[in-house]
C-alpha cells in the first residue's frame, strides 16, 4: 500500500494508560486477534460507524507507517478493503498527532477537518 499515515481511534482513557506505559498494546479485542486494527483516510469514517457508535470523547491517533512499517500487514477485511494491522505494540513516540473526537447533535462523529 501507499499509505503514508494510519489512524487509530480508541478511548481517552486508553490513551491516558498508553501515554503512562510509553507505549500502546492494543483494546481486548486486539490482543485476542494478535494485532492492532487501524484504519485509513479512506476507511476511517466508516470505522467509527460500525465499531464506535454512540461512543464520544475518543482519540484519533495520526500515526506514520515508514517507522513501523516492518510491523504493519496489509490484510483484508470488509467487502476484501485492506486494512493495516500492526503486529508489534505502538510506542507513544512514533504518534506524531492526537485529535479529540466527539459527537454532533445527531450523534455522528466530527473528524478533523483535514480527514473530512
Amino acid at each position: 500500500m501507499n499509505e503514508q499515515t494510519i489512524y487509530r481511534v480508541l478511548g481517552s482513557d486508553e490513551w491516558a494508560k498508553a501515554v503512562a506505559l510509553g507505549e500502546y498494546q492494543g483494546a481486548p479485542h486486539d490482543i485476542a486477534d494478535g494485532f492492532i486494527h487501524f484504519s485509513t483516510g479512506e476507511t476511517l469514517a466508516a470505522t467509527l460507524a460500525l465499531h464506535y457508535v454512540g461512543r464520544d470523547h475518543l482519540k484519533l491517533l495520526h500515526v506514520p507507517v515508514a517507522p513501523i512499517d516492518a510491523h504493519i500487514k496489509w490484510e483484508p477485511a470488509r467487502g476484501g478493503t485492506l486494512f493495516p494491522h500492526l503486529y508489534a505494540k505502538l510506542k507513544v513516540a512514533d504518534v506524531f498527532r492526537v485529535d479529540d473526537v466527539n459527537l454532533d447533535e445527531n450523534g455522528v462523529h466530527i473528524l478533523p477537518e483535514d480527514l473530512r
